[in-house]
């Protein structure tokens, strides 16, 4: 399966600023410090959520970032692709005339990963930034 460092740590960035939303603007340096991510990749990533409108830059002193749109109505499918990330467990591409092994038939395992890839998807697009952090507050109580 195909996710990146980036997909992840997106996700993980975003947990942890709405984890700390009530506590207003959240910088980069605190959220590399708590996750243990590179504060240059994070700024990477941030320059990509914001794009998307899933952030919001807040400048001055005591300057971060906000969520654009609650945990409630952000989907953990959003963040992945906002970061330009995909899963995909084929290696070739559904539209393609070619198969799996640049042949023109698919391979005999095919449909298995493109059914796992639908899976994955569908379970990305069904879970909501805020139910990572109600699970992750449960879990560390």
């Amino acid at each position: 399966m195909k996710l990146t460092t980036k997909g992840r740590y997106a996700v993980m960035a975003m947990a942890d600023l709405a984890t700390f939303k009530d506590n207003g603007p959240i910088s980069l340096t605190d959220i590399s410090l708590r996750q243990n991510i590179s504060l240059a990749y994070l700024e990477q990533i941030f320059i990509k959520l914001k794009n998307r409108n899933l952030v919001k830059s807040i400048r001055g002193a005591k300057g971060g970032y906000i969520l654009e749109i609650s945990p409630e109505e952000i989907k953990i499918s959003n963040i992945i692709s906002a970061v330009d990330e995909e899963v995909k467990t084929l290696n070739c591409k559904k539209e393609s005339k070619k198969g799996c092994n640049n042949k023109f038939s698919k391979c005999i395992t095919h449909n298995l990963w493109d059914q796992l890839d639908q899976h994955i998807n569908n379970f990305f697009e069904k879970v909501k930034l805020q139910d990572l952090v109600k699970k992750n507050q449960t879990l560390n109580k």
